[in-house]
């Protein structure tokens, strides 16, 4: 008796252990991954402090993002052997941010991203001088875009992301209006940099809105962007004079260089075109809705970037103002063609284009844009 007594107590002890294991199991399984994301200083900027926030999935992907400029400083994903590399050009410090001949690595661009013809338009019979930064046009905002100021930020609870604010200010660059902007950065966990925009304004405004990563893919293996292939969901693209303002006239694609609605070799026609891609395609998109727009491939490192927004139009810029005078990080020499540009955008000199999409924002309405690049193997 005393034998079997003292069997049901070790087997009652072993159940309850085994119980107490499994749920310990469980709720370690229900935890969330640590360290998703966190802050660190990275220096000083006006007064302000600069701060670098990382964002991390439970994929092992990293996306470092800074308060001034909303830039992203780094992108880590892995390649088709598993191993994580960085896929955008850019700097090890602020102090290579803060140079004048940072071109836009990484930055949030606005109030307007692209160019502005001869600096200026008219709005209500109102002309607008704006600032001239490229040759006699406005670029990216002007001389202090939203490239240049330290945004308010912080990461939101229980997720992978980061919300920076800005307030524009009525003249600031010549653009009119008091502009309230909000953009959200998240890392998903299927490895998805989400970038989603918003602004209200108290006058009339233009704005296009945008990000001016420089992806290469290989991450630092090919010192160009010539062997991605490249495909762009357009049939059209605004065609450009000399200074690269367009002239208005949607031209199309067929037999032409500009012809990427199957993956091409960026390579192959890119000394058919002056000076190199730089220019808008038309989205074939029939509304307003989030779409697949683009997918950039490099074959040797297997990665992918699929590219999804709600704008009418995406800019390829393929480097080509890269002139191996800057040195980024780990010392590398950024030669011409060294990064592309995939900017979802409205198109350039819209305000004084009345034929291309509506870029004005009136009072008691919001601007929303989305753009999401979606990073995979194949």
């Amino acid at each position: 008796m005393i034998r079997i007594f003292q069997c049901l107590i070790i087997l009652a002890v072993a159940i309850i252990l085994g119980c107490s294991g499994s749920n310990q199991e469980t709720e370690m399984e229900k935890e969330p991954p640590e360290h998703l994301a966190e802050s660190k200083p990275y220096g000083t900027f006006g007064g302000k402090e600069v701060t670098q926030f990382i964002l991390r999935n439970s994929a092992g992907m990293e996306v470092g993002i800074l308060n001034y400029g909303g830039t992203v400083t780094h992108i880590l994903t892995p390649d088709k052997n598993g191993n994580a590399g960085d896929v955008i050009l850019g700097f090890e410090n602020l102090e290579g941010y803060l140079q004048d001949d940072n071109p836009y690595f990484g930055c949030l661009v606005g109030r307007y991203a692209n160019r502005i013809a001869n600096a200026t338009f008219e709005l209500r019979g109102e002309t607008f001088q704006l600032a001239a930064n490229n040759d006699a046009n406005s670029l990216h905002g002007g001389l202090r875009g939203f490239d240049k100021v330290v945004w308010d930020a912080e990461l939101m609870p229980g997720d992978s992301s980061l919300r920076l604010k800005y307030l524009s200010h009525d003249g600031e660059e010549g653009y009119p209006g008091n502009l309230q902007v909000e953009v959200t950065y998240a890392l998903s966990s299927d490895n998805e940099l989400v970038i989603k925009y918003t602004a209200t304004t108290d006058q009339p405004t233009p704005v296009n809105l945008t990000n001016h990563c420089y992806f290469n893919l290989s991450a630092g293996t090919d010192e160009t962007i010539l062997d991605h292939e490249l495909m762009l969901d357009a049939d059209k693209f605004t065609e450009v004079n000399e200074n690269l303002i367009p002239t208005g006239n949607l031209a199309d694609v067929d037999s032409t260089p500009m012809d990427f609605r199957n993956l091409n070799r960026i390579g192959n026609d890119i000394m058919k075109v002056a000076g190199g891609f730089d220019h808008n395609w038309v989205l074939n998109k029939s509304g307003e809705e989030i779409e697949k727009a683009g997918e950039l491939h490099h074959s040797a490192s297997g990665r992918v970037m699929e590219i999804f927004t709600n704008e009418p139009g995406i800019q390829f810029y393929s480097g080509n103002f890269l002139d191996g005078t800057l040195r980024g990080k780990a010392g590398k020499i950024y030669f011409k063609h060294g990064g592309l540009c995939l900017e979802a955008q409205h198109f350039p000199d819209s305000p004084n284009q009345p034929e291309f999409p509506n870029t004005i924002l009136e009072p008691g309405n919001t601007y929303r844009q989305t753009t999401i690049y979606k990073f995979s193997i194949r």
